[in-house]
């Protein structure tokens, strides 16, 4: 890793006019602003197709991508859309992701745009080349022949040709207009991160083609789920409801699935982070059937053995080792044997330890600095909500003296200046927007992961200021 900074927005954020960001000339454009910045990397959320709630870290593939993120205008210049079909498809507003709007209208004008394609042998060299994609194409196609129930509903077992080559066409056409976003961002010198969710959902083609590798009773019903225990965010802790792994039998066959799925993850970014990473360590095993996750235990997870599985597939990418939460010294050990660079959050600094590891000054070189995650409140929000004690010891710590409200800048510069390796920042952040951006509050299903800025706000941040900061601070 090299000293560097970087910016965390997922692309369902970027500005455009079609509902929710894409992969067209927006995205480029926010490539050349992260440029002239000085800002080398873009971190991006999970890539694959996101829950009923819109949430990227649950779905029904680990080895889908997010249909919505297919630039339509793309489709229009190559004839598989009309101009009127364009045109009916344009957004109502651009201050949010139109969820309800693109759940009952974007497939059917995907479909419509399938309809048309004229060569499908391309498509049919992607899908050979990834089997487990082209599995999620069939699972999806036969999950709408029984009613959107899950596989361990199903009474029928066909599907209707015409949805599954439209779920084949979407994943090859996002893959293909994502291959020339990321060769934009390489060519500008911005290297792009993805994430991967540690675990799948159990209505998912991952857990219905490989139900041995999970936790299962005789009658495919998850025995435990996984989730976190009681913690800053949530009293009770998050149940996240998800199938566990049987590490065991994962084992056997060297962590096939798991190396699949990295390689899957290689073709996409220049690197990923690797979300709850202390999982690997231990994870947190709720008995099914509970309605919170204060009655679970911790079991030791598969740790170096499966981080050496994988490690020729990483080679050199960046990999991130999301290590917040109750970390314990196995943990801790576990990512430090890795050589990944952990997380730190200044957040989670001013809690009245005066030995966090998320006190800038305590950063090591191989960690990556977040002033929030996407699971934390914007920084202004995060101020705004401190006590008057609170924020004068953050404002002491940045060296700044005045109102509170002007000392945003100060903690900017306090984060760019530390040892980090890698300095993240929220977009939010770059905005100086407060809660009411939050992209997500952990616990609560509605209300999240919508937010989008426009082209307007982005004109209005310096990037003569953070290319002047990127340049002192040797970013």
């Amino acid at each position: 890793m090299k000293r560097s900074s970087g910016v965390l927005m997922h692309v369902s954020s970027l500005w455009g006019e079609y509902s929710e960001g894409a992969f067209g000339k927006e995205a480029m454009e926010w490539i050349d602003f992260l440029a002239s910045c000085g800002f080398s990397v873009w971190q991006v959320l999970p890539f694959c197709l996101p829950d009923e709630y819109n949430s990227p870290y649950k779905s029904y593939s680990a080895f889908s991508v997010n249909p919505n993120f297919i630039d339509l205008p793309t489709l229009a210049d190559e004839g598989l859309i009309t101009q009127a079909e364009l045109d009916a498809a344009r957004q109502k507003t651009p201050y949010a992701c139109e969820f309800d709007r693109l759940s009952t209208e974007r497939f059917a004008l995907l479909a419509r745009a399938a309809s048309r394609v004229k060569d499908r042998a391309p498509i049919e060299r992607f899908l050979t080349a990834h089997p487990q994609t082209a599995q999620f194409c069939r699972y999806m196609a036969m999950r709408e022949t029984n009613a959107g129930t899950a596989w361990n509903e199903w009474t029928q077992t066909d599907c209707d040709p015409d949805v599954l080559f439209t779920w084949q066409f979407t994943q090859y056409e996002f893959c293909r207009q994502w291959a020339k976003i990321k060769a934009y961002a390489n060519e500008k010198g911005i290297s792009i991160v993805g994430d991967i969710p540690i675990y799948v959902a159990y209505d998912s083609s991952d857990v219905w083609a490989n139900k041995h590798l999970f936790q299962l009773d005789e009658n495919y019903n998850p025995t435990a789920v996984a989730g976190v225990p009681p913690d800053y965010f949530c009293e009770n802790g998050q149940l996240w409801g998800n199938p566990l792994y049987d590490w065991e039998r994962m084992k056997q066959d060297g962590y096939a699935w798991w190396r699949e799925r990295m390689t899957f993850m290689m073709e996409l970014f220049d690197g990923v982070r690797i979300d709850h990473f202390r999982g690997l360590e231990s994870y947190f095993s709720i008995p099914a059937g509970e309605n919170t996750a204060r009655n679970g235990v911790w079991i030791p997870g598969p740790g170096m053995d499966l981080i050496r599985a994988l490690q020729p597939i990483c080679k050199d990418k960046i990999i991130i080792a999301e290590d917040l939460g109750d970390i314990t010294p196995e943990v801790a050990a576990l990512v430090k044997e890795s050589g990944y660079p952990g997380m730190r959050v200044l957040q989670f600094a001013f809690l009245g330890d005066p030995g966090s590891a998320h006190l800038p000054h305590n950063y090591d070189f191989n960690c990556v600095a977040y002033t929030g995650t996407h699971d934390n409140n914007t920084l202004l929000g995060y101020i705004w909500d401190q006590d008057d004690a609170t924020r004068k010891t953050i404002m002491d710590y940045c060296g700044y003296e005045g109102d509170w409200d002007a000392c945003y800048d100060a903690i900017l510069r306090t984060m760019f200046a530390s040892h980090a390796g890698l300095l993240m920042l929220p977009v939010q952040d770059l905005l100086q927007f407060g809660s009411d951006t939050r992209l997500n509050k952990p616990g609560s299903a509605n209300g999240n992961w919508s937010y989008r800025i426009t082209k307007e706000q982005l004109a209005r941040v310096s990037a003569k200021k953070f290319k002047s900061w990127n340049c002192l601070y040797g970013r």
